[in-house]
């Protein structure tokens, strides 16, 4: 099946970032279809949380956010938000996944404000629990489009943090949680340096060159020393994609020119 679209390498790789056994907190968007495909394949146990208070359910159609309850079809528990952020503080999340406006080179996110905080130039929708997320899950993957307004040096709004000033900077604030361990984008899977905490790029996509991906960041962004290419997804795991997961194409789109079509 040719015509891999980048949407689709994301959730593909998104998925990846799921082992099984894992308690995933799963979000809307490309997080639920990446959630969905891993339980579809490598982490048949995965147990998803979705920030609403349903717990592991069994749609039958794919929700259009956390409280749509489409997503109670099957579920093991409908407890509401409390509930879903407590599994948080207890330390009972092994992933998170979370989008954002703005983020450094420390993998800090910014969902709060554009522009000077009282009197903002857009008003974003803020934390939600995002920051639960990244201060309390055992690891958290970020999922955003490359874009130079995105990809900042230095953010806004600190909503939620990375590895805040690098080394020791989760320590030093008494957060328990690894922090940010992959940024998958629309070009290349980017990860962070172990010594210095800042992003860099770990594998691209086919047919992007690094000097692409350089483009669409607004801070210096080296390869890891062993850059690699994002393998292509392969016809059973799109199949799954586009034939049972999302057949109406509301979170993945469809590639018309080739894998390196942008959409």
């Amino acid at each position: 099946m040719a015509d891999v679209s980048r949407d689709e390498y994301m959730a593909v790789a998104a998925a990846r970032e799921i082992r099984d056994g894992d308690t995933a907190f799963i979000g809307t968007g490309l997080p639920m279809v990446a959630a969905y495909l891993a339980k579809a394949t490598h982490a048949p146990s995965v147990n998803l949380v979705f920030e609403s208070g349903i717990i592991d359910p069994q749609p039958v159609d794919l929700a259009t956010g956390v409280g749509d309850y489409r997503l109670a079809h099957g579920s093991a528990k409908v407890a509401g938000t409390f509930y879903a952020l407590s599994l948080l503080q207890q330390g009972k999340i092994d992933i998170g996944f979370l989008g954002t406006a703005e983020i450094d080179p420390y993998g800090n996110l910014n969902s709060t404000v554009i522009g000077p905080y009282a009197r903002p130039k857009v008003r974003l929708p803020g934390s939600g629990g995002a920051n639960d997320i990244a201060s309390m899950a055992k690891r958290f993957v970020i999922i955003a489009r490359l874009d130079r307004k995105r990809f900042v040096e230095k953010l806004q709004y600190l909503t939620t943090p990375g590895f805040l000033t690098g080394p020791s900077g989760r320590e030093a604030a008494g957060l328990p949680g690894a922090g940010p361990i992959r940024v998958i984008s629309d070009r290349a899977i980017l990860g962070f340096d172990p010594g210095s905490k800042r992003m860099r790029v770990e594998r691209l996509y086919p047919g992007v060159t690094l000097e692409e991906v350089q483009d669409h960041v607004a801070f210096p962004l080296p390869a890891a020393p062993t850059l690699g290419t994002e393998p292509e997804p392969d016809g059973h795991l799109l199949r799954l994609l586009r034939e049972v997961i999302d057949p109406e194409g509301i979170y993945v789109g469809r590639a018309s020119a080739g894998a390196n079509s942008g959409n």
